[in-house]
């Protein structure tokens, strides 16, 4: 499916009926990692329309010259929401650089976003990111991106890797995405803390965002949840999925509340 943007069309994909949810994967892959894991973490809630676009640069949808910086992806997105939400209140989720501008979404259109839920974000103010280190698997298996994101390296992460990553990674426009990661940090002081539901989730072992800056989240919104996982790293909504999806239950039971 496609919709038109005021500067570029958005190439996504759609599941089920009910409440919009926006789900957002991270840089240099596409809708179907994001969709891999999230498909299974909305498993158990019921009346959810789950959204998946292709940020731009990414994927299938394209971004030409004029989109520079994240400001100009996170325009992108607030007019793709509104075309597709029907006017109703979205839930908004990101995983990585997607959290990052899920945020931005949440605190500078508030009354557009139901609830935020956000999985190892990439934010400003990044500190104390431990060492990569494996915790199941020989650690010899697959390439060297494989070796590096995972932290469980298991024959079935390897085949989760080349079966939900590796296609969007190939797809990548690098040279959008290098001009784009030039002015990847959003204005700051634009938008006021979230006040609906939100969910943090980090991993202990993340080697590419940590787990410091995600709790700093915490103390800014008045209803935000943080867990932060053993055993996980950036890769943690393939590698703990079980509990990542309970979390998601909780916080999807909290918006009509």
């Amino acid at each position: 499916m496609e919709a038109r943007t005021s500067k570029t069309t958005v190439h996504y994909v759609e599941h089920g009926s009910g409440r919009p949810a926006l789900i957002l994967h991270g840089a240099g892959v596409d809708h179907r990692e994001s969709e891999a894991c999230f498909e299974s973490a909305f498993a158990g809630a019921s009346g959810i329309r789950r959204i998946y676009p292709d940020l731009p640069g990414m994927g299938r949808t394209p971004a030409p010259a004029e989109i520079r910086s994240a400001e100009d992806v996170l325009s992108v997105l607030l007019e793709f929401a509104e075309l597709v939400s029907g006017g109703e209140p979205c839930l908004v989720v990101g995983h990585s650089a997607g959290a990052h501008f899920a945020l931005a979404m949440a605190e500078r259109r508030s009354s557009r976003v139901a609830g935020l839920a956000l999985v190892c974000p990439l934010l400003p103010g990044i500190r104390d990111v431990p060492e990569h280190r494996v915790v199941a698997g020989s650690g010899d298996l697959g390439d060297e991106e494989f070796r590096g994101y995972f932290v469980v390296q298991t024959p079935g992460m390897l085949e989760r890797y080349e079966r939900f990553v590796v296609p969007g990674m190939e797809l990548a426009d690098e040279a959008a995405m290098e001009r784009i990661a030039e002015r990847w940090e959003l204005e700051s002081g634009e938008g006021a803390p979230f006040g609906g539901p939100m969910l943090v989730v980090a991993g202990r072992l993340d080697s590419t965002v940590g787990y410091a800056a995600a709790l700093d989240l915490v103390d800014r919104h008045p209803h935000a949840t943080a867990a932060v996982l053993d055993d996980a790293g950036h890769a943690l909504p393939h590698e703990r999925p079980g509990l990542l999806r309970a979390l998601i239950q909780d916080w999807v039971d909290r918006v009509p509340r």
